[in-house]
């Protein structure tokens, strides 16, 4: 599993073309990939672009949890695969993202890349400053969804 951390500011070419940051490009040869695929995120203004490793394994988590019988699940199914692209990384390292989905988060110049684990988003570089949260804020967000102790475990 490839590990993205690190934001890095990007301005796609006159063909919209963007260039992998060589951190990531790094984390994506050592695990021999080349390709990503990119969707609209579920909860924010941003693309995720996910490796195709990684893909698989949403996919078939996709397939395990929805049926085909199951009018809910195909609207739900449907949505998710109708916002994705699969993209391919160039002899320099260069990636281009259609259009229909870079309008979709409002890019028209600057974009930043976000490592998030096994993810990278790709932001609009206002978008993200409006959006980012205040350190104290970060604190009260881990304190609340990961405890005071790392071990799992609440301390009394």
């Amino acid at each position: 599993m490839a590990t993205f951390i690190g934001d890095f500011a990007c301005k796609p070419d006159a063909k919209g073309r963007v260039v992998l940051p060589s951190l990531f490009k790094k984390e994506m040869s050592d695990k021999g990939q080349t390709a990503f695929v990119v969707r609209k995120n579920l909860f924010d203004n941003c693309l995720d672009l996910i490796p195709q490793s990684e893909w698989q394994k949403e996919v078939q988590l996709i397939e395990s949890k929805l049926s085909s019988f199951r009018q809910k699940d195909q609207r739900l199914k449907r949505a998710l695969f109708r916002s994705t692209a699969e993209v391919n990384l160039d002899g320099n390292g260069r990636f281009l993202v259609p259009k229909r989905l870079m309008e979709m988060i409002a890019i028209n110049s600057e974009v930043v890349l976000l490592g998030v684990g096994e993810k990278i988003e790709m932001w609009s570089k206002q978008q993200l400053e409006d959006d980012g949260l205040p350190g104290d804020e970060v604190g009260e967000l881990a304190e609340a969804l990961l405890g005071t102790n790392f071990g799992g475990e609440e301390e009394k």
